[in-house]
């Protein structure tokens, strides 16, 4: 790229990114830890938020050939692993899609009544209404899309997480009740334990995305002075942001009324409320509802782009890469549908909500994790075989720099992984019944002494509702990252581009 196009100043980016990552819809999620949340945060900014904007500006402004996370696992480790890497961006997404569709439509329930919020039925009707307008927009082509991610990200992010802030801000400064206890320094600290340590995997969720930015590096006027700063300035911004956002809806939500889909609307009609201004909750309602349209339609079509360049290297048929007159892989873009139209479906047949948001965030951060681990890997790898590659941007402090900043992003997002396959606390997906239990203890009786099977018995019920999730997220998590590798198997040679 030539320096005439170098036009980014460092605010730019530092937009650029805050736009890229902050999502009001994350903030339910986080409201359950109350005080605690900005340790979390403090967490997760330092262990994967900074090394993951950082290595990927090495990793764009050292291979910018267009492709993204799938060229720079497949310069360091392969063509299989950049496959799968890419793959995993993409069917995160597919998994992902049910979540802010819920939150959409969660948020459109408040326009009309709350309660409609709980309804699975009407949760699935909405969902795919939105779902499908925003296919329709999408095949338009990228023209309109970024017109409306343009107006969206300011009126659905930016200005609810600002009103959000004021209102609690001006809450907690009168004489309403509070929910949250009296702040200590102790309470800001997160509790690590079996019970809540799954939660930390929305940190992760929340985070994702900052390695966009890095495909800006190379557009920014002095990457080694300005792209610091913007990432900075931008970790702080969302942090901020974040933090007070969760905190305000912590202030007027109890926990054990906090919806998961609906939970920022919750915190705006409790505000509203309580200033007598009740009036505009549904406005408020349409503004998030559109930025959340906006991120949806945003996001569509995006990490297709990325999985249409496997395609034209021929590691997929040729009929996945066939474009629209606008540009768009319209087979990518309807296919993709149908799966999430799919997977949609657990809001109709899971007894709750919230369990069916949090089993879809939860494999999502498992597929992410797998992309942001392959990432991390090959930045120090690169670092290692390919030294003189120019890079507009390096981590600061050689060898050793490299490996503290990817090595804690790796290591972080390996910790997201494994404490994503645990359930969090109060969700038993299959709470076992006072006849399984019989069964059991018949079935061992005739082996053990009665007092052993009883133990041994209640040993085995107990556990057995974490086995079954752990096994459902493996299973889920393997059925959406491993078809590269079966697609490969097949490949034929007609698949490349000639």
């Amino acid at each position: 790229m030539s320096n005439d196009k170098k036009s980014l100043s460092a605010f730019s980016l530092m937009m650029i990114s805050v736009a890229a990552v902050l999502s009001v819809r994350n903030f339910p999620s986080m409201a359950t830890y109350g005080w605690s949340s900005i340790g979390w945060y403090v967490l997760g900014t330092i262990l994967f938020l900074l090394p993951m904007t950082l290595v990927s500006a090495e990793l764009a402004t050292g291979w910018n050939k267009g492709g993204g996370v799938y060229s720079w696992v497949r310069e360091a480790f392969g063509e299989k692993a950049g496959f799968i890497a890419v793959f995993c961006e993409w069917s995160n997404n597919l998994v992902w899609f049910p979540t802010v569709l819920s939150f959409i439509a969660g948020t459109i329930a408040y326009i009309f009544s709350p309660d409609l919020a709980n309804n699975g039925l009407f949760m699935f009707i909405t969902m795919m209404a939105v779902f499908w307008l925003s296919t329709i927009v999408s095949l338009l082509g990228s023209d309109i899309t970024s017109r409306i991610n343009n107006i969206g990200v300011v009126l659905g992010s930016l200005v609810p997480s600002v009103l959000l802030a004021i209102l609690g801000i001006a809450y907690a400064l009168s004489d309403r009740h509070v929910v949250l206890p009296v702040f200590s320094l102790d309470a800001t600290l997160p509790g690590i334990h079996l019970t809540t340590v799954p939660f930390v995997a929305s940190v992760i969720l929340m985070f994702a995305g900052m390695e966009m930015s890095g495909f800006h590096a190379m557009d920014v006027k002095n990457p080694h002075r300005d792209y610091p700063r913007a990432m900075f300035g931008a970790a702080v911004i969302v942090f901020l942001m974040s933090v007070f956002g969760t905190l305000a809806m912590s202030a007027v939500i109890p926990v054990k009324e906090l919806n998961l889909t609906a939970g920022l609307m919750q915190a705006f009609e409790s505000f509203l409320k309580s200033f007598g201004m009740s009036w505009a909750t549904p406005l408020v309602a349409i503004l998030v509802a559109l930025g959340g349209f906006a991120l949806l339609t945003t996001w569509l079509i995006g990490p297709i782009l990325g999985l249409n360049v496997t395609a034209h290297s021929g590691d997929m048929p040729p009929f996945t890469r066939k474009l629209n007159k606008r540009g768009v892989p319209v087979f990518m873009l309807v296919f993709q549908g149908i799966i999430a139209t799919m997977l949609s479906l657990l809001y109709v047949v899971l007894p709750s909500v919230n369990q069916a948001y949090w089993i879809l965030s939860a494999i999502t951060v498992l597929l992410l994790s797998i992309t942001y681990m392959l990432l991390f890997a090959a930045a120090i790898i690169l670092r290692i075989r390919q030294p003189d590659v120019p890079r507009a941007f390096r981590i600061p402090g050689g060898m050793v720099g490299m490996w503290i900043v990817a090595g804690l992003g790796f290591l972080s997002t390996a910790f997201a992984f494994i404490v994503g396959l645990l359930p969090p606390a109060g969700m038993a997906l299959f709470p076992p019944s006072a006849g399984f239990h019989s069964t059991v203890a018949s079935f061992l009786s005739g082996f053990m002494h009665k007092k052993i099977v009883s133990e041994v018995t209640a040993e085995m019920v107990a556990a057995l509702p974490t086995a079954a999730y752990i096994a459902i997220m493996l299973f889920g998590t393997a059925v959406l990252a491993l078809p590269p590798l079966l697609i490969l198997k097949f490949r034929k040679q007609s698949w490349i581009e000639k």
